[in-house]
């Protein structure tokens, strides 16, 4: 069971937000570049940890960093290697650092900021290209530069420099500029560290000795071929000749000569509020914070919090002397570490601290610092009933574990989130991956997709809206399964058959049985696989085994292509067709009287003359409703086939004077997901319009917004996924009994995500206080189903496809399964699976219920190669005809009826006692994914043998006028229906309309 508030109707991904690494994983192959002038090509993925992998320059792009702008820039400065690291970073190098380790390419798994398509590394990790170019000879000690010469590698700690005194280097650090910088100021001993620092001194302070020559490996930042350091390493070089000066500090000093640099963190003189924090260990478990800004070689520490602060960032940390990071939190276990491991100078100012290898000296904003844990599986608090089942592979056999619905969210995915919106949409397995994307499947998925358990420490990626729990890792699946049942479908031992009911002669598009208990069939131009097609025919159902016979060739005199249609309350329930293609046809109004009995040939035809009577608007695919003062209402549609919007409503008849349509904001804004919207009467006399998503009460007489009701929520993927023409689905009343007073249901099945097929029902009850949709999955997804209301108060689900929308060519894969829906069950345990069909039935389909309760199945105009026009028709035996029970029978003394009158039955029963039985009334009009008009209604009836007397409902509110067939229940069996009109014609269309070209069937009782 699944019962959807509306605030499901947008994603329920919405819990409060801490980034961590709002990124986008892919992971399709890396694209290989192709960048004129260049030949790059994807070389691995590539460790970048302590040690840069590439040295050389580099560039960050938040919002537009794509493999071909890497590898343009590094290519533009002639480095021979460009890697993407974090989505958004790019480095440049000629060769790559010893410490380097070449790792599975599904390591690199974040997608480009400018390119989702595109893989740009990942957290430490480094998607490498490569233009061919060997590598130079890896860097090396230079042994001497002039009269200075290599004392080899030493030891070197922040407080207790070996050298005390920092020199900026201008222009390109190298060994070269160090010493000179050194020579500038008189000082005999130069050192290089870090691969961009420099410092000098008269000899060798606290202690500092000799280390492994190994020890200093990282190539200087101007000059790749040359050794500068390590972390807390110097390459240490003496100048052997003769200085004529007293050494000065660089930069001016304070006069003291040889008395060292202090490197510290800076507590004064910053922009207010911030202070200094710490220094935080980062990469001990992952990167502390994940917003890195370009690297500058100038930065000092004010200079990394005004950016940070004008990012609306309140933390703000310093790396490597020239990195800063932005953020509110710290992430993946940030610890602190000692003051003295912040150890190197700022680009900018080098006795200010800015960091050391894998560490970060931190400032706030607001005083305090928020660490976060290493995250973990969440398997506690866990929404509904579902439980934590570990850590499960994705992509196991080259495809999806749960292939078809997927939510993305780059900022916010949480566990909670992702169950809670998986389960309300009827999903009881789901899974997280690569921190942001929440799948939703059922258990069968993981068996049919070869998905097994994998260790835990394979998921290890945090979720982009909670970084303290883990949310999947590459091609992995933090897995979750529901513990208890969401969708109950029956499977039920009779389920009913399609069998083949007569040849067609036409693909129709409105289909309609009349009081003459006969078919009107209506095409639209030039579907017919016959070339003398006249475009209308009627069906004799008692003729179908002699096909010369059982079809009456009609006539219309203009394109019904997707117009709106409803019987009239009139004595000879006349049959009304609305708008059409183009043109005039759009502004038809055509009118047929059902004449004739079965067997018996009518005489009547289409009637219509656009000179004489017409639309005031051109509508295609309007809908239209008889309402409860007799008259009809048409809405919406289009000027002409996929033309621009016709967002009014009109009345026929048309009132007297001047233009009377009312332009509606709704249909206007909706536009073109609104066409065929659904239109009901309500019992308190008012309208329910449902369109595109959304739905509203109107005032049956100024049509006026009385209340907007909640969006329908879509598919489990998005909130916008429609019920309506072209993303069609189908909606009916649920059955009213007597004495009426409970609220009235709406229900609508099917619909489409632009082009994905929606897979569930929706019913509201509009008019109590604070309605709310309720949503039931189905067992497949259906776009364009039909929807028959059955004698028995339940409805039969048929035609339509699994994938697509409505329109030509625009659907595929046929759903075959029919479907039953009962209301009379709980939520959830409503629908059965019943049998199939082996014919595809998908744009202009069909499905109407016949006087013996079976239901014809009719149409497919999808005017696709694979799929052709269908001109079979089928009828589908419920499986309260498929028991081998005789149908019980009935006839009615008077077949015009007023409301809240009583009206006499005579029965006869063949399983049951009239104890058992039940009376029901079905009106209704079926054209191409709507029933404009149905409804069911279970009557009060009394009984005295055989003799029953029937009470017709209460009011037009209830039962709005019109022709209704009446049925009885021998237990589960209907009888064959009769016909009664209830309610008379108020509106008095007997009358109407009053032109030559156009018979009329009076007033007065039937």
């Amino acid at each position: 069971m699944a019962v959807l508030a509306v605030s499901f109707a947008a994603l329920a991904l919405s819990l409060p937000y801490a980034s961590h690494a709002s990124l986008r994983r892919v992971r399709q192959a890396p694209a290989t570049p192709d960048i004129n002038g260049t030949k790059y090509e994807f070389l691995g993925c590539f460790t970048d940890q302590g040690a840069r992998t590439l040295g050389g320059a580099s560039l960050v792009n938040t919002t537009g960093m794509t493999v071909e702008s890497c590898v343009g820039f590094c290519s533009s400065q002639d480095f021979n290697f460009a890697g993407l690291e974090f989505a958004q970073e790019c480095w440049c190098g000629n060769s790559m650092a010893d410490s380097a380790t070449n790792v599975t390419h599904t390591d690199c798994s974040f997608a480009c900021t400018g390119d989702p398509a595109e893989i740009c590394g990942a957290g430490n990790r480094l998607s490498v290209y490569w233009n061919g170019i060997a590598p130079p000879p890896g860097p090396i000690t230079v042994p001497s530069v002039g009269e200075w010469v290599s004392l080899g590698c030493y030891n070197d700690s922040v407080n207790a420099r070996t050298l005390g005194a920092g020199a900026n280097v201008p222009g390109n650090f190298s060994v070269e500029g160090c010493t000179e910088a050194c020579f500038s100021n008189n000082f005999p001993i130069a050192g290089v560290e870090f691969g961009a620092q420099c410092f000098c001194d008269t000899q060798i302070q606290n202690s500092g000795a000799p280390t492994p020559v190994g020890d200093c490996n990282m190539a200087c930042s101007g000059n790749s071929s040359e050794l500068c350091g390590g972390p807390d390493r110097l390459n240490v070089y003496n100048f052997t000749g003769t200085l004529t000066g007293t050494p000065t500090p660089p930069g001016g000093g304070n006069g003291n000569g040889g008395d060292p640099v202090l490197v510290a963190p800076v507590t004064t003189g910053l922009p207010n509020p911030w202070k200094y924090a710490a220094c935080y260990v980062d990469n001990a478990f992952g990167r502390a914070m994940t917003t890195q800004l370009p690297d500058n070689q100038s930065m000092t520490v004010a200079s990394c919090i005004s950016s940070c602060n004008a990012r609306g960032n309140t933390l703000a940390g310093m790396e490597f002397g020239v990195q800063c990071f932005c953020g509110n939190t710290l992430i993946d276990g940030a610890v602190t570490a000692s003051n003295s491991t912040c150890n190197t100078g700022c680009g900018g100012s080098s006795a200010e601290a800015c960091g050391g290898p894998n560490r970060l000296s931190v400032y706030t904003s607001t005083g305090n610092v928020t660490a976060l844990p290493v995250p973990s599986p969440l398997k506690t608090g866990l929404p509904g009933k579902w439980s934590y089942q570990g850590c499960l592979t994705d992509n196991a056999a080259g495809g999806r574990t749960f292939p078809l619905y997927q939510i993305i969210n780059q900022t916010n995915t949480t566990i909670q989130g992702c169950l809670s919106q998986c389960s309300a949409f009827g999903y009881g397995a789901a899974g997280v991956e690569f921190g942001q994307e929440c799948y939703c499947g059922d258990l069968a998925d993981v068996t049919n997709h070869g998905a097994t358990l994998a260790a835990e420490s394979d998921c290890n990626i945090a979720c982009t809206g909670d970084p303290i729990h883990l949310c999947g890792g590459g091609n992995r699946l933090s897995y979750y399964t529901w513990n208890g049942t969401l969708n109950d479908w029956k499977t039920p031992a009779n389920i009913g058959r399609y069998e083949f009911f007569v040849p067609g002669v036409v693909v129709p598009l409105l289909v309609t049985l009349g009081i003459n208990n006969k078919v009107a069939f209506v095409e639209k131009f030039g579907t017919s696989e016959f070339p003398n097609s006249t475009g209308a025919y009627e069906l004799d159902l008692s003729l179908v085994n002699d096909f010369s016979k059982t079809w009456r060739e009609m006539h219309v005199k203009s394109d019904v292509f997707c117009a709106g249609a409803v019987v009239l309350p009139d004595r000879s329930a006349r049959q009304l067709v609305v708008g059409g293609w183009s043109l005039d046809s759009t502004f038809g109004v055509r009118l047929y009287a059902p004449d004739g009995s079965p067997g018996v040939n009518g005489t009547n035809d289409w009637q219509e003359n656009f000179q004489e009577l017409k639309l005031q608007r051109g509508r295609w695919y309007p809908s239209a409703l008889v309402m409860s003062n007799g008259s009809v209402l048409v809405v919406g549609g289009e000027r002409g086939s996929n033309d621009i919007a016709e967002p009014t409503l009109e009345v026929l008849p048309k009132p007297p004077g001047g233009p009377t349509y009312l332009f509606m904001d709704w249909l206007n804004r909706t536009d073109p997901n609104n066409l065929y919207p659904f239109l009901h009467m309500l019992p308190s006399g008012n309208i329910f319009a449902g369109y595109y998503n959304e739905a509203r009460i109107l005032n049956p007489v100024t049509f006026d917004t009385i209340k907007t009701l909640p969006n329908m929520p879509g598919s489990v993927v998005s909130p916008l996924a429609g019920r309506t023409y072209p993303l069609e689905g189908t909606a009916v009343l649920f059955p009213q009994h007597a004495p009426y007073t409970d609220p009235l249901t709406v229900l609508i099945c099917g619909g489409s995500n632009f082009g994905i097929a929606v897979d569930n029902c929706v019913n509201i009850q509009p008019e109590v206080a604070n309605p709310q949709w309720v949503l039931e999955r189905m067992p497949s997804q259906r776009v364009m189903p039909c929807m028959v209301t059955l004698p028995d108060g339940t409805f039969l689900i048929v035609n339509g496809a699994h994938q697509g929308v409505a329109g030509f060519g625009l659907a595929a894969d046929p759903n075959l399964q029919a479907l039953l829906y009962d209301p009379s069950q709980p939520v959830g345990s409503r629908i059965s699976i019943l049998n199939t069909t082996i014919v595809p039935r998908l744009y202009h389909s069909e499905a109407t219920l016949l006087p013996d309760g079976r239901v014809l199945v009719s149409g497919s105009d999808p005017q696709s190669p694979q799929f052709p026009e269908e001109m079979r028709v089928e009828v589908y035996i419920p499986p309260y005809l498929n028991q081998g029970f005789t149908q019980p029978s009935f006839t009615v003394d008077q077949k015009d009826w007023a409301y809240g009158g009583s009206y006499t039955i005579h029965v006869t029963l063949h399983q049951g006692t009239p104890a058992n039985m039940r009376v029901s009334l079905i009106a209704g009009t079926r054209f191409p994914g709507n029933s404009m008009g149905m409804r069911t209604l279970f009557p009060a009836f009394k009984c005295s043998g055989n003799t029953c007397t029937v009470v017709a409902p209460p009011n037009a509110h209830v039962s709005p006028p019109g022709w209704w067939q009446l049925f009885v229940l021998d237990g589960p069996t209907p009888s064959h229906s009769n016909w009664v009109r209830i309610g008379g014609d108020p509106g008095q269309l007997g009358n109407w309309p009053d032109f030559p070209d156009f018979t009329l069937p009076g007033l007065g009782p039937v």
